[in-house]
């Protein structure tokens, strides 16, 4: 079982939170923290485009939430492995003044003390925006070092260089700043990227692997060492997808596959009892999955500080 260290890094700097939005563990010999971006206020109906609306409803009072707007959690994590840092997504940034409560990534960072040109390499599940606004901030970009590698699969490049979303039922908004968000983030960063196929070693036991369905190229990271996995599973699971695996996400571009992707990946965190991290799961999102019928469920697991 890994061993979860005090979320207090030595380096810590006086802009700490009263809370420290940040959860340290061990997976082996590799370190990672999570740290929460905020969270984004969207309308449940996002969370289940395929569902009736009374169904929705059953879940979202079971799950004492509200019925009108809900808090998205919004994950991110940093890796360290075999002398390499890792940040895996970079939250929403700053310049989306609809959510203020997110972007919290930059002072996030330094609270844990955690120097920006200290990463090596950047990892991303995919393109939308609540992934990668935060390495688009002035505060944070210009702090980067020069020869970081931005990874991510070639598909998903491709495809946000002519983005289709027909199959997505999103806020009328929404596409068009996904679009340009994304195509900035190309433009800024085509020198650094490091586009991969099926998957890729980015450190030692830090492997990222290409799933699709949420986005085409959209990707989870597996940890391993000493015997310990851990998934950070990106947008194939969210909070309702452990009871409703077959619900289907207005952000999703292929619902069927992503639908897919995310009950082949409970399954197969059932039954192996890796343990389990998603960017929109509450923070720290940290959990095993377990079968439930022909759902699962989430099983949290415990802070051993």
């Amino acid at each position: 079982m890994s061993r979860v260290h005090s979320t207090t890094h030595p380096r810590a700097t006086g802009h700490d939170e009263l809370v420290p939005s940040r959860y340290a563990l061990k997976v082996g010999d590799i370190d990672v923290l999570v740290i929460s971006d905020g969270v984004l206020p969207i309308s449940p109906a996002t969370l289940a485009t395929n569902a009736a609306e009374a169904e929705l409803s059953a879940w979202l009072s079971d799950m004492f939430l509200p019925q009108a707007l809900i808090d998205w959690p919004l994950n991110v994590a940093v890796v360290r492995s075999g002398g390499r840092t890792v940040l895996v997504d970079s939250g929403l940034g700053t310049e989306f003044p609809g959510f203020p409560r997110a972007g919290q990534l930059a002072m996030r960072l330094e609270a844990a003390g955690v120097d920006p040109a200290s990463v090596t390499d950047v990892v991303l599940t995919h393109l939308h925006m609540d992934h990668i606004g935060g390495l688009l901030v002035d505060g944070l970009r210009g702090r980067l070092r020069a020869d970081l590698r931005v990874h991510l699969a070639a598909a998903e490049a491709e495809f946000w260089a002519a983005p289709d979303f027909s199959r997505t039922a999103m806020p009328a908004p929404v596409p068009e700043v996904l679009r340009t968000t994304a195509a900035r983030f190309l433009d800024v960063y085509r020198g650094q990227l490091r586009p991969f196929e099926k998957e890729y070693e980015v450190a030692p036991g830090v492997l990222i692997r290409r799933t699709g369905g949420h986005t085409p190229g959209h990707s989870i990271v597996r940890l391993e060492s000493g015997g310990e996995r851990l998934t950070f599973a990106g947008d194939a699971v969210f909070q309702c997808g452990f009871d409703k695996p077959e619900w289907h996400n207005g952000f999703d571009h292929d619902p069927e596959e992503s639908a897919r992707v995310r009950t082949r990946l409970l399954e197969e965190l059932a039954a192996s009892g890796d343990q389990l991290v998603a960017t929109h799961l509450p923070f720290p999102s940290l959990c095993r999955v377990a079968a439930a019928g022909n759902a699962f469920r989430f099983v949290p697991i415990v802070w051993e500080h």
